[in-house]
């Protein structure tokens, strides 16, 4: 009985086999011929043409303008080179993968897709491969996928010099504000407002102001009358560095004090604004050193190991771990 795909596991390695003969030097059949050479690989003429059609095919999946023939066949041509040389490259220069831990993602291919190891074999048979091409094919993936890591992280290098130069240019700009955590009383103006509306709306912000110069607390004068998205915290918008606030709050309270309230409103394209100052912090603040501990569980997705099967993983790992039946360092 023929099983269907139960996952995308066994496609991607399928597609591997069935086009990586950049694993191994093909066999040229008759009215075949060579169309590249790469170091001591060949690409056959009847790869490019199955590219293609693959290209072809992903192209209208996808709902695509499918370019040219010519064109084509020039993406599927250098998409071969591209995977002879990466191939080549991991068989010299990459990690060995070893027939344990090879064994070990054969049976993961197979298990992800709820079959046995001869139904595995059956299934490739099927589709015109033969398990030791499969596998081979598997292995070079493996080695591909590893040297790209490995050339990727070679190529992060932050210097020390670099690493001062940013926080000297983030305490400069700190510097000409540092933090502020700036309450609001908002009363909005319509856009293309009438005067008479403008006027009534400056005229209800005033009553607010004057209520908080007489003594009323700011928070529930914001509870009341902003009408602003932060009204139910007193109209706080939170510590933040200035640079992140508008200018023209900043510009509003310069010179305020922590606790502080702003003697005139601001008019902005928003409508009319009564500002405080809750808390305003230095810029040194923001550049004391603070050192985390941390620690986490990495699953790197691949093609033996799909993201949506990794996330699944890690969401099962945090359930674990928070309900207590295991712990972290397990």
């Amino acid at each position: 009985m023929m099983h269907r795909l139960a996952s995308p596991v066994l496609a991607v390695a399928l597609a591997l086999a069935a086009l990586s003969a950049s694993a191994q030097t093909p066999t040229l059949q008759p009215g075949d011929f060579i169309a590249a050479v790469v170091n001591q690989d060949v690409v056959a003429a009847s790869e490019v043409i199955q590219r293609t059609e693959r290209l072809r095919q992903e192209a209208r999946q996808r709902g695509e303008v499918m370019p040219e023939t010519a064109g084509l066949r020039k993406q599927a041509l250098d998409a071969l080179i591209e995977d002879r040389v990466l191939v080549t490259y991991a068989r010299e220069n990459g990690p060995r993968i070893d027939e344990a831990e090879l064994d070990r993602v054969v049976a993961n291919v197979a298990a992800q897709n709820r079959l046995t190891m001869e139904q595995l074999r059956t299934r490739l048979k099927a589709d015109g491969l033969d398990y030791k091409s499969f596998r081979d094919n598997l292995r070079d993936q493996m080695m591909t996928e590893r040297v790209r890591e490995r050339e990727v992280q070679g190529r992060i290098k932050v210097t020390d010099a670099e690493i001062d130069a940013y926080l000297d240019q983030k305490r400069a700009a700190l510097a000409q504000g540092g933090q502020i955590n700036i309450a609001q009383v908002l009363v909005s103006v319509p856009e293309g407002a009438s005067e008479t509306v403008v006027a009534e709306r400056r005229a209800r912000a005033e009553a607010a102001l004057a209520r908080i110069k007489g003594g009323e607390d700011f928070a529930k004068v914001a509870r009341e009358i902003s009408e602003d998205g932060n009204r139910e915290r007193g109209g706080e918008i939170g510590l933040r560095p200035a640079d992140r606030l508008p200018d023209v709050f900043v510009d509003a309270v310069k010179g305020l004090q922590s606790g502080e309230v702003a003697p005139t409103l601001l008019r902005s394209g928003a409508g009319f604004h009564v500002l405080k100052v809750v808390q305003r912090e230095g810029a040194d603040a923001l550049t004391k050193t603070v050192e985390t501990h941390a620690r986490h569980i990495l699953l790197r997705p691949s093609a033996q190991l799909p993201a949506e099967v990794a996330g699944r993983r890690l969401a099962e790992y945090k359930r674990q771990i928070e309900s207590g039946q295991t712990s972290f360092d397990k």
